[in-house]
Formats: structure tokens, sequence, C-alpha cells
């Protein structure tokens, strides 16, 4: 990869600034879930380490360029000390003289923080001037926002071309994981994706015919996928209008050598809420009244095989209504497999995406796999196959 990694950089005196994604939820004044904070802490805690001064750069809502009291990252600061083990300044700006006096009264061993970067207009339109009132309160830029790697930005893309660049432990370990599972992968390679709407990832689907050698596809897009095979899918969430697409996406599936596992059987019922009457029935016998929720044991038992045959798993989506029992035995049985595969040493396995992480998560998954990425638009973009503005300019 063309990108330079933490350790190659000297920091020691150094001015680091290093963009971070810390959107977190506040309630109240106070942080009520930290994990995006304590995800950035090995990089806050290896700059101070090495004699560099973290000065950290976050957007916080959507405040559309305007300063809004409700969007300041003010309330972050006891969450950030509480993580990082040291002490956090706060900055009225992220430019200009508030922010060039807090960092000149930075005591060593410090960390500031400042203010939401998309309090200016110029952050979300990559703006010049504004990357360039940036670099001048840094030496060095470390860009750990994966998740904010797909915007090009100011504090993302405009100001990496402007110091010496590098990327941050999570950044890093993103992107490793992502090329272990799509750039370099050890095959069979199988991509579980799940979902609702063929719609919403019919560039990934394109990308990923071409690149695995196993797609198993679950969720409402697999009904629409039956559908265009001439099934019918009762009263089932389906994209009827995509069926053109469904069948172009089968075919390229063929003509690339990719294997496309659809269901075999199915859950169906009449009213979707938790222990709702269900049946299994064959995924070409769902009943005209009823609506497919789930796979079934056999596909279960077909995803299964593929896994254990498989070297590198990529997933993202559900495989059911996985939110509510008894709908989400699919995603779970194929969750546990993939964790015990990976657990073993036999899988690698990389998955992302919000309804991927509550769903490994619900199935007690999610610690045994390889990588969980917390990026959902980052994550679907690169597994679509785009050049992500933060990753590249990091290149160079």
């Amino acid at each position: 990869m063309g990108w330079n990694a933490l350790d190659t950089m000297d920091l020691a005196g150094k001015r680091v600034l290093v963009r971070v994604d810390i959107n977190v939820p506040v309630e109240d004044g106070r942080v009520t879930d930290d994990t995006r904070i304590q995800r950035v802490a090995p990089t806050i805690k290896d700059i101070l380490a090495a004699g560099g001064t973290p000065i950290l750069l976050a957007h916080f809502g959507r405040p559309k360029g305007k300063v809004v009291a409700e969007m300041s990252l003010r309330p972050l600061v006891p969450a950030l000390e509480a993580a990082f083990g040291a002490p956090v300044t706060f900055a009225a700006d992220c430019r200009g003289p508030a922010a060039e006096a807090a960092v000149q009264g930075l005591p060593a061993g410090g960390v500031l923080l400042l203010e939401n970067t998309r309090f200016h207009a110029g952050e979300e339109k990559n703006d010049a001037d504004l990357a360039a009132e940036m670099a001048k309160l840094g030496d060095i830029y470390c860009n750990d926002a994966f998740s904010a790697a797909h915007r090009a930005h100011a504090s993302t893309e405009a100001l990496a071309r402007l110091l010496p660049a590098c990327a941050g432990r999570l950044m890093q370990a993103e992107l490793t994981a992502l090329e272990t599972a799509l750039g370099q992968p050890q095959r069979p390679v199988t991509a579980v994706v799940g979902g609702a709407k063929v719609s919403t990832k019919l560039e990934l689907l394109g990308n990923l015919v071409g690149k695995v050698d196993n797609l198993v596809i679950g969720g409402g897009m697999a009904n629409t996928f039956l559908a265009a095979q001439g099934i019918d899918v009762g009263k089932s969430l389906c994209e009827h209008d995509m069926a053109d697409t469904a069948r172009e996406i089968l075919s390229k599936a063929e003509t690339q050598g990719c294997k496309i596992i659809l269901p075999i059987d199915v859950v169906v019922a009449r009213e979707f809420k938790a222990g709702a009457d269900n049946e299994t029935v064959a995924a070409d016998a769902c009943p005209a009244d009823a609506m497919i929720l789930d796979a079934g044991p056999q596909t279960v038992a077909a995803v299964a095989d593929t896994l254990f045959a498989s070297k590198t798993l990529i997933w993202n989506g559900p495989m059911g209504a996985f939110e509510i029992a008894p709908f989400d035995a699919a995603t779970n049985a194929a969750a546990q497999q993939a964790a015990s595969l990976t657990k073993s040493g036999a899988l690698v396995s990389v998955a992302g995406g919000g309804d991927t992480v509550a769903a490994l998560n619900q199935a007690g998954a999610a610690a045994d796999f390889t990588y969980i990425s917390t990026a959902g638009g980052a994550f679907l973009e690169w597994m679509e196959g785009k050049t992500l503005p933060g990753v590249a300019a990091l290149e160079g």
C-alpha cells in the first residue's frame, strides 16, 4: 500500500493534526456510547508516547457550515480525557486566532480538541483556504477516520496534501483488513450480502461478482432475485422493478465464475411481529398471503458448507429480519459458523455496515470475527470498488 503508517513518522516535538471520527451520541451533555472514542485512543496514546502533541480535528452532526451550539464538541472533553488518560484542552475554533492561541498554550503531554470542522462551510466544500489555515496548526497530518475517508472534505483530503501525512492505528487496521479481504485475499472468497433492497447495493453486488468466488444473497434483496427468476414471493418485501437488474447480476456472475447462493427454503409468516406464527417452505412455495422473513435451515446448511470451504469472508447485511425472533435464526447460525471458523484459524472474516454490526453482536459472533468495521459508508464504497478521497490523499 502506498500510505505511511504512524511508525514511519518522527513525532518527537511535533504537532500532529489527527483527523478522528468522534461523532458519538450525547444526551444531556454526556457521551452515552464512547465506542468511537475508544477506537482512536491507541493513536493518541502512541503519539503522546513518541513525544508528539495530538491536535484533534473532528466533525459532529450536520451543522451545514454554521455554528450550532448543540453540535459543539466541547461536551466530549471528559470522555476523551478518560479514554486517553491525558488532559484535553478545548479550542473554540478549528482555524484562526482562537485555534492558534490554544496550540501555543498547550501544555506538554496534553491533547487539544478543536471545535467542529463543519461549523465552516469550507469543510464540506474541500476548501483549500480552510485547509491551509488548519495546516498552520500542525507539523504532521494523521488521518485516523476511515469512516470519513469517503468524503473529500478540507480536513480529510485537502489538508492531507499540505503536510507530511500518515494513517493512524484505526485507519491502518481498516485498510489492512480490507486489503486482506478484497485486495489480495486467500481463496476461495465468499461474500454474504443481505439487507432490504437491491437498489441500495447495486454497485456493491456488481463489483463483488467480479472479485469473489461465492456470493450469498440474503434478506429482502434475495426476494427480488427470486422474483426475477419467476418465483412468486407473495407479500414479501420485493423490488419487482429491479428484476432486469437482478437478472443482469446473475448473468454477470455466471460469466465471471462467481457462484450465487440464493435461499433454497424460506421462513414465512402472515404478520411481521415477534413470535408470529410461521412455517418453513421451499423457496418457490411462498403462500400468496404470506411474506418471506428469513432463510430456512436448508439454506443455512448450504451457507455453512460454503463457509467451511472458504478461506476469506466479507459480510455486509443480515440474512433475514434479524431484529425480531424467530426471524433472526439464519443470520445467527451463519454468523456463529463464521465466528467459529475464524476462531479456529480456518477463515479470515471481515464485516461492516450498521445493521451488520448489530446483527453480529446480537448473534454473539462479533468478537471472533477477524475485523469488524464501524465505518458504514466508507466500508461500502471500498467494497464497491470506489476510490476513497481520504485514502487517496494519504497515498500522495
